[in-house]
């Protein structure tokens, strides 16, 4: 699998959470990728058992989002209801040595919502850092292979602005950041 880390991160982009990042002993080299998008999306149907809202957007698609258990206004929620929804992805990148060949995984997640009888809305935020091992460099192309805790090789491409990069060398540790999220927020028309 290809990942390109700084041209094709995200598709769509939410709230300004670029979690700081730990580094490993010494850094080599880092860079941030981000992106958000704003949108106005139509509720098409709720499935208020398994709390599913699935939406339409303005090209046509649609995409269905699993309401968190904590929402307390999804009653309000009805087939036509509109919302507005900014979602964000950002993927933090650092190319660093220490613990050769070790790789870990983390996650985190953090949700706000609206209290109850509030307009429905709120956030929820997405964290995952993934350490994992250097098992081949590409200079000429910029990529470099990894294989961590959730498996690969993935493939991942670095950006010019890594300046670093030609310091990269097998059994380097690779810590990547992924934040995702979404926050939405229905319209009173």
């Amino acid at each position: 699998m290809k990942f390109s880390i700084l041209s094709s991160v995200s598709t769509l982009a939410l709230c300004s959470a670029l979690v700081s990042l730990p580094l490993h002993a010494q850094e080599k080299a880092s860079n941030i990728e981000a992106g958000a998008i704003e949108t106005i999306v139509t509720v098409v149907e709720v499935d208020r058992e398994a709390r599913v809202v699935t939406v339409v957007g303005p090209a046509g698609g649609l995409t269905s989002i699993n309401v968190p258990p904590e929402a307390q206004n999804l009653d309000q929620v009805q087939p036509g209801s509109r919302f507005r929804v900014v979602y964000l992805a950002s993927v933090v990148v650092a190319l660093s040595t220490g613990q050769p060949g070790t790789s870990t995984s983390s996650t985190g997640r953090s949700v706000t919502l609206a209290p109850k009888g509030d307009v429905p809305g709120g956030s929820v935020v997405h964290t995952r850092q993934i350490d994992a091992v250097v098992e081949k460099v590409d200079q000429d192309a910029r990529t470099v292979t990894v294989r961590g805790m959730e498996g690969g090789p993935r493939e991942l491409e670095v950006d010019q602005s890594v300046k670093a990069f030609d310091q990269v060398k097998v059994g380097d540790t690779v810590t990547i950041q992924f934040t995702e999220g979404l926050a939405m927020r229905m319209l009173r028309e």
